[in-house]
C-alpha cells in the first residue's frame, strides 16, 4: 500500500503540473486571440471554445493536486475544538462522505463522456471539436480525486496523517 500511496501522490503532483501548464496554455490562446482580432482583423474560430474547455479540464485535473495539497477551503474551527476522538471521527466522515460524492460524480461523468464518445458529438460551432476530448477531463480527474482519496484514508487509518493535519490536544498544549 506504501507504493500505492506514493505512486497516487506522483499521479495527483503531475495532473497538478499539467492543469498549470493548460492555464499557462489558455492565456497564450487568449493573447493570441486578442491579436488576430485587434491587429490582423481577422475573426477566431477556435480560441474561446479552446480556453473555455482548458480551463474546465484543468480545474478537474488540478483537483487532485489540491486535495494531496490540502489546498482546497478549510474551515478548521470545529475540529480545533474537539478532542482527538472526536476529530478523528470528524475527518473520517469528512472523507467518507466526499469519497462518495466523489465516486457518485465520476459515476456520472463516465456515463456523460461514453456518450459523447459512442455518439461521437461535436460543438455546435464552426471549429465543431468533437466532445469527449475536453469531456475525458471530467472522469479522469475525479479517478484521481477518488484515489487521492482513498490513499489519504489509508494514511489516516494507519497514522500517517493527522485528522485536518492536527496535532492531537496533548501537543497542542504543550506547543503553548
Amino acid at each position: 500500500m506504501k507504493q500505492l500511496h506514493k505512486w497516487v501522490c506522483r499521479l495527483s503532483e503531475w495532473s497538478g503540473v499539467f492543469a498549470a501548464g493548460l492555464m499557462v496554455v489558455s492565456v497564450l490562446v487568449v493573447c493570441h486571440m486578442i491579436f488576430v482580432r485587434a491587429v490582423l482583423g481577422d475573426s477566431s474560430i477556435w480560441q474561446t471554445e479552446f480556453v473555455t474547455y482548458a480551463l474546465v479540464a484543468a480545474t478537474f485535473l488540478g483537483a487532485p493536486y489540491i486535495l494531496l495539497t490540502r489546498g482546497h477551503v478549510n474551515v478548521d474551527l470545529l475540529p480545533m475544538f474537539l478532542g482527538d476522538r472526536q476529530r478523528m471521527a470528524l475527518a473520517w466522515l469528512a472523507s467518507i462522505l466526499s469519497f462518495v460524492f466523489c465516486l457518485l460524480f465520476l459515476y456520472s461523468a463516465a456515463h456523460w463522456w461514453w456518450e459523447a464518445w459512442t455518439l461521437d458529438l461535436t460543438t455546435a460551432s464552426i471549429w465543431r471539436a468533437r466532445l469527449w476530448i475536453p469531456y475525458l477531463s471530467v472522469p479522469v480527474g475525479m479517478t484521481l480525486v477518488c484515489l487521492q482519496y482513498v490513499v489519504d484514508m489509508w494514511a489516516l487509518a494507519t497514522g500517517r496523517d493527522l485528522p485536518f493535519n492536527m496535532p492531537s490536544k496533548s501537543k497542542m498544549k504543550e506547543m503553548v
